[in-house]
């Protein structure tokens, strides 16, 4: 049993972290119905800044972490200003092609540094000894980390449903044209909601990185993992994100844990989220929480 509770543990904080960097997708989905294939590259990136901030230029590792978010936070704003508003109204194929040459672009620029290569770890700034009881531990980075990432998700929330922005994006991912009848700015929406998506790639980077060391490899498969993630929660609901991103994680650990340790397999808590892809995707395509539209012709 402890053991059981020691896997549902570290489930909740994988799941965390998948549901903050799940959020980030959405919201651009939402907002402006965008695939952004490059989201796992923007999260490595977020981390890296975070780590050469820390280790290369002598910043505290906290302040790094805030520089590295509004830094990613106005890169992808730059990006969708220069590569995606010109794509508005275009079809959608042509705006996932440009995200895709994004992912590559980022890969390769990524690969040109010490990072495409080699691990790294953050300095360690949290005590060393895990949090223990009854059996069941937790490290202090994963306790700091976890607590961060459900304080950003519920900021996140709210952003989305009560403040002005937020409500813009809302409305901006209902209807478009009307939005547009009423004053708002779609193209600065759409920028808005990459930007905001950048910065949750950003945080969630970081704190993987603190977590696991910092490893493109990882990294990339870990934003790989958020598409299943957000295909099951549904790709317009941040609820969804929240919910999916914590059953992913659970059943990740539960089959690396039982799986691999007893029957003698390895891996499946890595090819397992893309088996539900798969799934969902047969049999309930617009995920848990999504909105199933019906188009009338």
């Amino acid at each position: 049993m402890t053991y059981f509770f020691q896997l549902v543990l570290s489930g909740v904080v994988v799941g965390s972290i998948y549901a903050l960097s799940a959020l980030g997708f959405v919201l651009i989905y939402k907002s402006s119905r965008v695939l952004n294939i490059a989201h796992g590259q923007l999260i490595a990136t977020g981390a890296f800044i975070a780590y050469a901030l820390t280790v290369w230029v002598g910043i505290p590792i906290y302040l790094s972490f805030f520089i590295s978010m509004v830094l990613t936070f106005f890169l992808t704003m730059s990006v969708e200003r220069i590569f995606l508003r010109r794509l508005i109204g275009e079809p959608i194929i042509s705006v996932i092609m440009v995200t895709i040459g994004l992912m590559s672009i980022l890969d390769g620029l990524i690969y040109l540094t010490p990072f495409g290569s080699e691990n790294f770890s953050f300095p360690r700034f949290l005590p060393k000894e895990p949090i223990s009881m009854a059996g069941v531990s937790i490290s202090w980075t994963q306790l700091v980390g976890v607590i961060i990432t459900f304080a950003m998700i519920g900021a996140f929330s709210w952003f989305f449903k009560k403040s002005t922005v937020g409500i813009s994006m809302r409305a901006v991912s209902d209807d478009q044209l009307a939005s547009m009848s009423i004053g708002i700015s779609v193209p600065r929406v759409f920028g808005l909601a990459w930007a905001t998506a950048g910065l949750s790639a950003a945080a969630a980077g970081g704190i993987i990185g603190n977590i696991t060391g910092l490893n493109f490899d990882t990294l990339h498969a870990f934003g790989i993992t958020v598409f299943p993630v957000v295909i099951l929660g549904g790709l317009d609901s941040i609820l969804g994100a929240v919910v999916a991103g914590i059953i992913m994680g659970l059943i990740q650990q539960f089959a690396s844990g039982y799986l691999d340790g007893n029957w003698g397999l390895n891996g499946t808590g890595t090819v397992l989220p893309y088996i539900i892809l798969l799934i969902i995707l047969l049999f309930k395509p617009h995920g848990l929480f999504g909105i199933h539209e019906i188009e009338r012709v």
